[in-house]
């Protein structure tokens, strides 16, 4: 499918800015599985300094250096992206998840560290022995690591209600766990944590999904919102993405924007201020496919 997305930001802040800094993580990602036709981002007021560049999990980002006094900032991003659905495979076919420390290896038999690295537990996605009982539902010994971390995402989409209220980005995973409660990233960074707890390679996924009106509704103009999802590793299969928040395997109506450890890494954009007093942020987006 192909897809037109729009994502635009709006800062107001109740003192002048004198200067700010940011870093933007809103440029999509080329993957085999998608292919980035155009991309291109506003800013207002025109930054001294725009800077392109590659950070240490190979996503795209922007950083900006605003040096004019202003209580507005516009930092609106538009792309056309063209998504492939990804090849059929048999989860239940492979390794089982618990016999992954040997396949964690490059050709040449040197660890494969870039896979390494998502094992480990991050800011966002401490383990306890909560969440690792948790997980140990799904992770059963022998069961084949795509098969376990489908289950877990099905798991979670019926264990979980989404809501927007019941937390923030602060909130740390065991409250999520406990409340049963949460957004897309509680979701994503839990069932992190879940699959780390068990030292299975996972990532987190920043991108948008193609979101539909409810029957008989008209889909309203910068409705949509930015989405976060979770990406598993086999070794039979490489990478594979999955949803908790809507308990599904990741197919062909899922943008990926980009990778990291947790929503830390991939953050749509971060800053310092000199000045501005409070601020508000709205945010609206867009995901309207063109072609199918």
């Amino acid at each position: 499918m192909i897809f037109d997305v729009s994502h635009k930001t709006l800062y107001q802040y109740s003192l002048p800015v004198a200067q700010s800094q940011h870093v933007t993580h809103m440029t999509p990602r080329t993957t085999p599985l998608q292919i980035v036709r155009h991309h291109s981002m506003l800013v207002e007021p025109a930054p001294a300094l725009r800077a392109e560049s590659i950070d240490a999990f190979g996503n795209g980002m922007v950083i900006l250096d605003v040096e004019v006094p202003h209580k507005e900032l516009i930092v609106h991003a538009r792309s056309s992206i063209e998504v492939k659905r990804p090849a059929a495979i048999d989860a239940a076919a492979g390794i089982s998840w618990d016999l992954l420390d040997n396949a964690i290896r490059t050709a040449n038999g040197d660890l494969d560290l870039e896979t390494i690295q998502h094992r480990c537990a991050s800011r966002f996605t401490p383990t306890s022995p909560a969440i690792a009982d948790y997980a140990a539902l799904s992770l059963v010994p022998g069961r084949p690591v795509l098969a376990a971390a489908l289950d877990l995402t099905r798991r979670m989409f019926r264990d979980f209600t989404f809501d927007a209220a019941a937390t923030d980005i602060s909130t740390p995973i065991e409250h999520v766990l406990r409340l049963r409660r949460g957004v897309c990233q509680d979701f994503a960074h839990l069932a992190l944590a879940c699959l780390r707890s068990k030292r299975v390679p996972a990532r987190y996924v920043s991108g948008y999904i193609l979101t539909r009106p409810a029957p008989g509704q008209i889909k309203l103009q910068g409705a949509d919102a930015s989405h976060a999802w979770i990406s598993v590793w086999s070794p039979e299969h490489g990478w594979r993405d999955f949803d908790p928040t809507n308990g599904i395997a990741v197919a062909d109506e899922h943008i990926t924007i980009a990778y990291g450890a947790d929503y830390h890494d991939v953050a749509p954009i971060t800053g310092v201020l000199l000045g501005g007093g409070e601020h508000t942020v709205s945010v609206a987006v867009d995901v309207i496919p063109v072609d199918a």
